[in-house]
């Protein structure tokens, strides 16, 4: 019983929809019908502003992690990231925002940082090397992810000191997230092959792109 509560908890925890309610309570506006429509991070920082972007990644991160601890805290002999996943879920399919939610980067990133600290820290690395190479938030956690989840394989073995030992459950969750990633960024995919896919202010890729509207 007690497994099934907190995975519900787990669940509402991931729902809280924090893109929408920052912008509606701070600045009336519902991010749903601006910018991509995305509720998650990226639309965040394009709509409403660095402040509040960075307030809405805070927030996806912590629900992953909160959620993520749950068994600790509540002394349940089950693995951790069972309940990671689940506010994964909630965070893409909320059910306090009628089941629209983000594209599960910032909440799956919660989820590892409450699972082992240093993975997160080299994955973030991953993350903000690709973010510098690419410009581009979406094609960089498309690339994050499946190097992400081919260092779960390769860093038990190469480097113990981040990953001790293999874990098939996580290997098995980060790519199935990677596939999921993927789908949810269908459209970004079709816009980077078209060439129109918005870009950070910074990085390669940015200074690629002023060269050639020069």
């Amino acid at each position: 019983m007690k497994f099934f509560v907190l995975l519900i908890i787990a669940y509402l925890l991931g729902s809280i929809p924090s893109g929408v309610w920052i912008g509606k309570l701070f600045f009336k506006k519902d991010l749903r019908q601006f910018g991509s429509g995305n509720t998650g991070t990226t639309n965040t920082f394009r709509v409403l502003g660095k402040k509040a972007g960075i307030a809405v990644l805070l927030m996806d991160i912590l629900k992953g992690t909160f959620a993520t601890c749950l068994p600790l805290l509540f002394t349940l002999d089950v693995n951790p990231l069972v309940f990671g996943v689940a506010a994964v879920l909630g965070h893409t399919f909320p059910i306090f925002a009628n089941f629209k939610g983000g594209k599960a980067v910032a909440t799956s990133a919660g989820m590892i940082l409450a699972y082992n600290p240093a993975f997160f820290v080299y994955s973030a690395l991953i993350f903000i090397i690709m973010l510098y190479i690419t410009s581009m938030v979406s094609l960089s956690s498309m690339i994050s992810a499946v190097l992400i989840t081919l260092s779960t394989i390769i860093l038990p073995f190469a480097i113990p000191a981040i990953l001790p030992h293999f874990d098939w459950l996580l290997t098995s969750i980060a790519l199935a997230l990677t596939i999921f990633i993927f789908i949810r960024h269908k459209d970004n995919i079709e816009r980077i092959k078209d060439g129109t896919e918005s870009r950070v202010p910074f990085g390669l890729g940015a200074r690629k792109k002023n060269k050639t509207n020069d």
